[in-house]
Formats: C-alpha cells, structure tokens, sequence
C-alpha cells in the first residue's frame, strides 16, 4: 500500500477544518491519492475497519464514501476480500466525432486494430433506408475491432455509401482507421448520435473478449459531408471498459 494509515490520518485530519461533510472528505481524499498516482490501478484500499480506526468516523460514514466511490468507478469493491482502485476506462466525447485512435494514444496508451472485413454488399431495407439508397444498391461494409493496451474497447460496424467514398474497398485499415479516410475523401459536415445500453451478441462476446452479461454502451452514429450522408455506423464498447462524457454550456 503507498499510503500507511498513519498517513492516511495525517491527510484527512488536514482537511477536517474545511467544513466539507465527513465522507464527502473522504472521497476527495481517495480521489486525490488516485489521481496522483499514490495508489494504482489495483492496489487495495484499507479496509472498512481500518478507515473507521484511523480516522476516528463512524462506519456508516465510511460506507456511504466507499459506496459512492465506488458508483463513481474510482474504486471497486469485492465481498468478502476489500476495495480496490478501479481500472481506468478509456473515455470518449458524447457530442463530438473523433478518430478513437488518436484518443487511445494521447491517453499515452497503445492502439491497434484489427480488420474483421472490407466488402462490397448489396443494400438491404434497413441499410438503404439509414444512407438513402435502394434496396439492391452497392454499399461498402466494413468491420474494425479496436484495441487499447491489447483490450478491445470498440467494435465499429460501418456502411458507406460509395459514391462519397471511392477507394474505401482499398484502404488498410489496420493502418489508418475508416474514420481518418472517410474525413480526407469526404470531409466531416455534422454528425448524429444515439447512444444506448445493449447486451453483447454471442459472437460480440467473442469478438470483444467478454461475458453475456457484459453490459455494454452502443452509439448509432451516422456522418454528413456537406448535406450528403457518407456513412452509418455501429459503435460497440464494453460497458467496463469505458464511458461517455460531454461537456455543455449557454
């Protein structure tokens, strides 16, 4: 452990003028010594008991901080074993389009992908309807797994209309992403989003490395070039492994 109890009490005594509510000091404390790198993805936290000794709090106190931290994903709990820092997720902009592979990297963290297919397919309704094209009509269809550290964070599931996108059937995808291509030939208009939360397909599961209980977060995105829909898109990531955030304002 990084921190010793002793250490623990020295910190969290320091505070104690501030006016902030026990546990509220407590989480800001946990937080801090995460965020700074004191403790580590992994390391175990005190237990329960040890909170309440050395810092002289009641235990419902340090429950509801515990709890809340762990709601907020700084920490993990285990029954019967302890608390734990929780593993960092990967975080992606809700309003905006990015290329998930410059995210990875300026997490400082390595990027990979891999190439499930690149293909020619005909329309069916629901993708026709979705980019405009009847049924029957050629449509390039592509699958990318994209990985974090060696982790699977999203599974892409993109069409794209041909006729803003020639050369899509060509390009290396493990080398650049659909993303990176699809700006420089048809440059990014506007974008939608629909995010939800669905359950993994038997075969996501094996495609992303993770159980049918997984819950995972799904955004529909579709992308405009000028008034022209390019593209429709399947984003899948596991729940566990990383989330959404936004940034609003008048």
């Amino acid at each position: 452990m990084a921190v010793e109890t002793a250490d623990l009490t020295r910190l969290y005594r320091a505070r104690a003028a501030s006016g902030v509510p026990a546990y509220q000091r407590i989480k800001d404390l946990v937080t801090e010594l995460v965020t700074s790198g004191r403790w580590r993805e992994g390391d175990a936290l005190p237990s329960e008991s040890q909170f309440v000794a050395c810092l002289g709090l009641s235990r419902m106190t340090v429950n509801r901080a515990l709890r809340e931290l762990t709601a907020q994903g700084v920490i993990r709990r285990v029954a019967g074993v302890g608390s734990f820092v929780a593993a960092h997720k990967a975080s992606s902009a809700l309003v905006e389009v990015h290329n998930i592979a410059d995210e990875v990297r300026l997490r400082g963290h390595r990027y990979h992908a891999k190439v499930l297919c690149v293909r020619e397919e005909q329309a069916g309704p629901t993708v026709g309807g979705d980019l405009g094209l009847a049924v029957g009509s050629p449509v390039f269809h592509s699958q990318v797994v994209h990985f974090e550290d060696g982790v699977g964070v999203q599974l892409e599931d993109r069409y794209v209309n041909p006729q803003f996108a020639p050369g899509y059937l060509d390009q290396d995808f493990t080398r650049r992403t659909p993303y990176t291509f699809l700006t420089e030939v048809a440059p990014l208009g506007k974008g939608e989003h629909v995010v939800e939360a669905v359950l993994p397909s038997a075969q996501e599961c094996d495609i992303l490395g993770v159980e049918p209980s997984e819950p995972c977060l799904l955004i529909q995105r579709r992308t405009w070039s000028g008034e022209a829909l390019v593209s429709v898109a399947r984003l899948l990531h596991p729940g566990s492994r990383y989330r959404l955030a936004g940034t609003f304002g008048a």
